[in-house]
């Protein structure tokens, strides 16, 4: 193949590439929301306000969902030994998917004084996309249990999603790609002029000019 054919459809390769790595970046979107509870407890009512975040990670064909709670809620008039509360929570699903996602944690690995705000540990669960399309996760009901009782804890502010990703359902093809390696169309040198070209692209944009420069091209007569 003469030179500017290969450097052509090297270039036209690292576009391409550039474009896959692009295109496959995560798209998702995460808030901390407040969210204001209103706990019906073994002694009456009690109302408490906490500012949540919800995470995603993805773990196989799915997604690691993390709720976490930055301040406390409800309370007991009695201290809660090591290992007397656990808790769960629902987390409403919108957008291009429907329904709730479950997540648990485990029980309180310390001893929580009587009086006090319970904070509630990290709540985790497995989310696999049955649609595909930008789903939204919104913090839902947290239900305590210590002691032979049950808290339930229901927002009241309608908090707004506390994470939105961008998610393809099983068999359609994926739009968060970890990449992979440029394909090589030559010899060794033409692989490295590859990677940097792809190199440019990532920096420059899908739409950017490509540039090729090879040394030691014998001058034209």
């Amino acid at each position: 193949m003469s030179y500017p054919k290969r450097t052509a459809a090297l270039a036209s390769a690292a576009a391409l590439a550039g474009s896959a790595v692009l295109l496959s970046a995560p798209a998702a979107h995460a808030d901390v929301v407040d969210v204001n509870y209103r706990c019906q407890t073994p002694i009456g009512v009690k109302s408490a306000v906490s500012p949540i975040d919800i995470k995603g990670v993805k773990s196989g064909g799915g997604y690691r969902i993390t709720m976490s709670w930055q301040k406390g809620v409800s309370s007991s008039p009695v201290e809660l030994g090591k290992g007397a509360m656990t808790s769960s929570a629902s987390i409403r699903l919108g957008g291009a998917d429907s329904g709730t996602l479950p997540v648990s944690g485990p029980a309180n690995a310390d001893a929580i004084p009587a009086n006090t705000p319970i904070k509630i540990s990290d709540l985790t669960g497995t989310y696999t996309p049955k649609k595909t399309g930008k789903v939204t996760f919104t913090p839902g009901t947290l239900i305590i249990k210590a002691l032979g009782t049950t808290t339930t804890c229901t927002p009241t502010n309608s908090p707004k999603p506390g994470l939105t990703l961008d998610v393809t359902a099983a068999g359609g093809s994926s739009s968060t790609s970890s990449g992979g390696q440029l394909p090589q169309t030559g010899p060794e040198d033409n692989a490295i002029a590859l990677g940097t070209l792809g190199g440019t692209v990532l920096l420059t944009g899908a739409a950017g000019t490509l540039w090729l420069t090879r040394r030691g091209q014998p001058s034209r007569r």
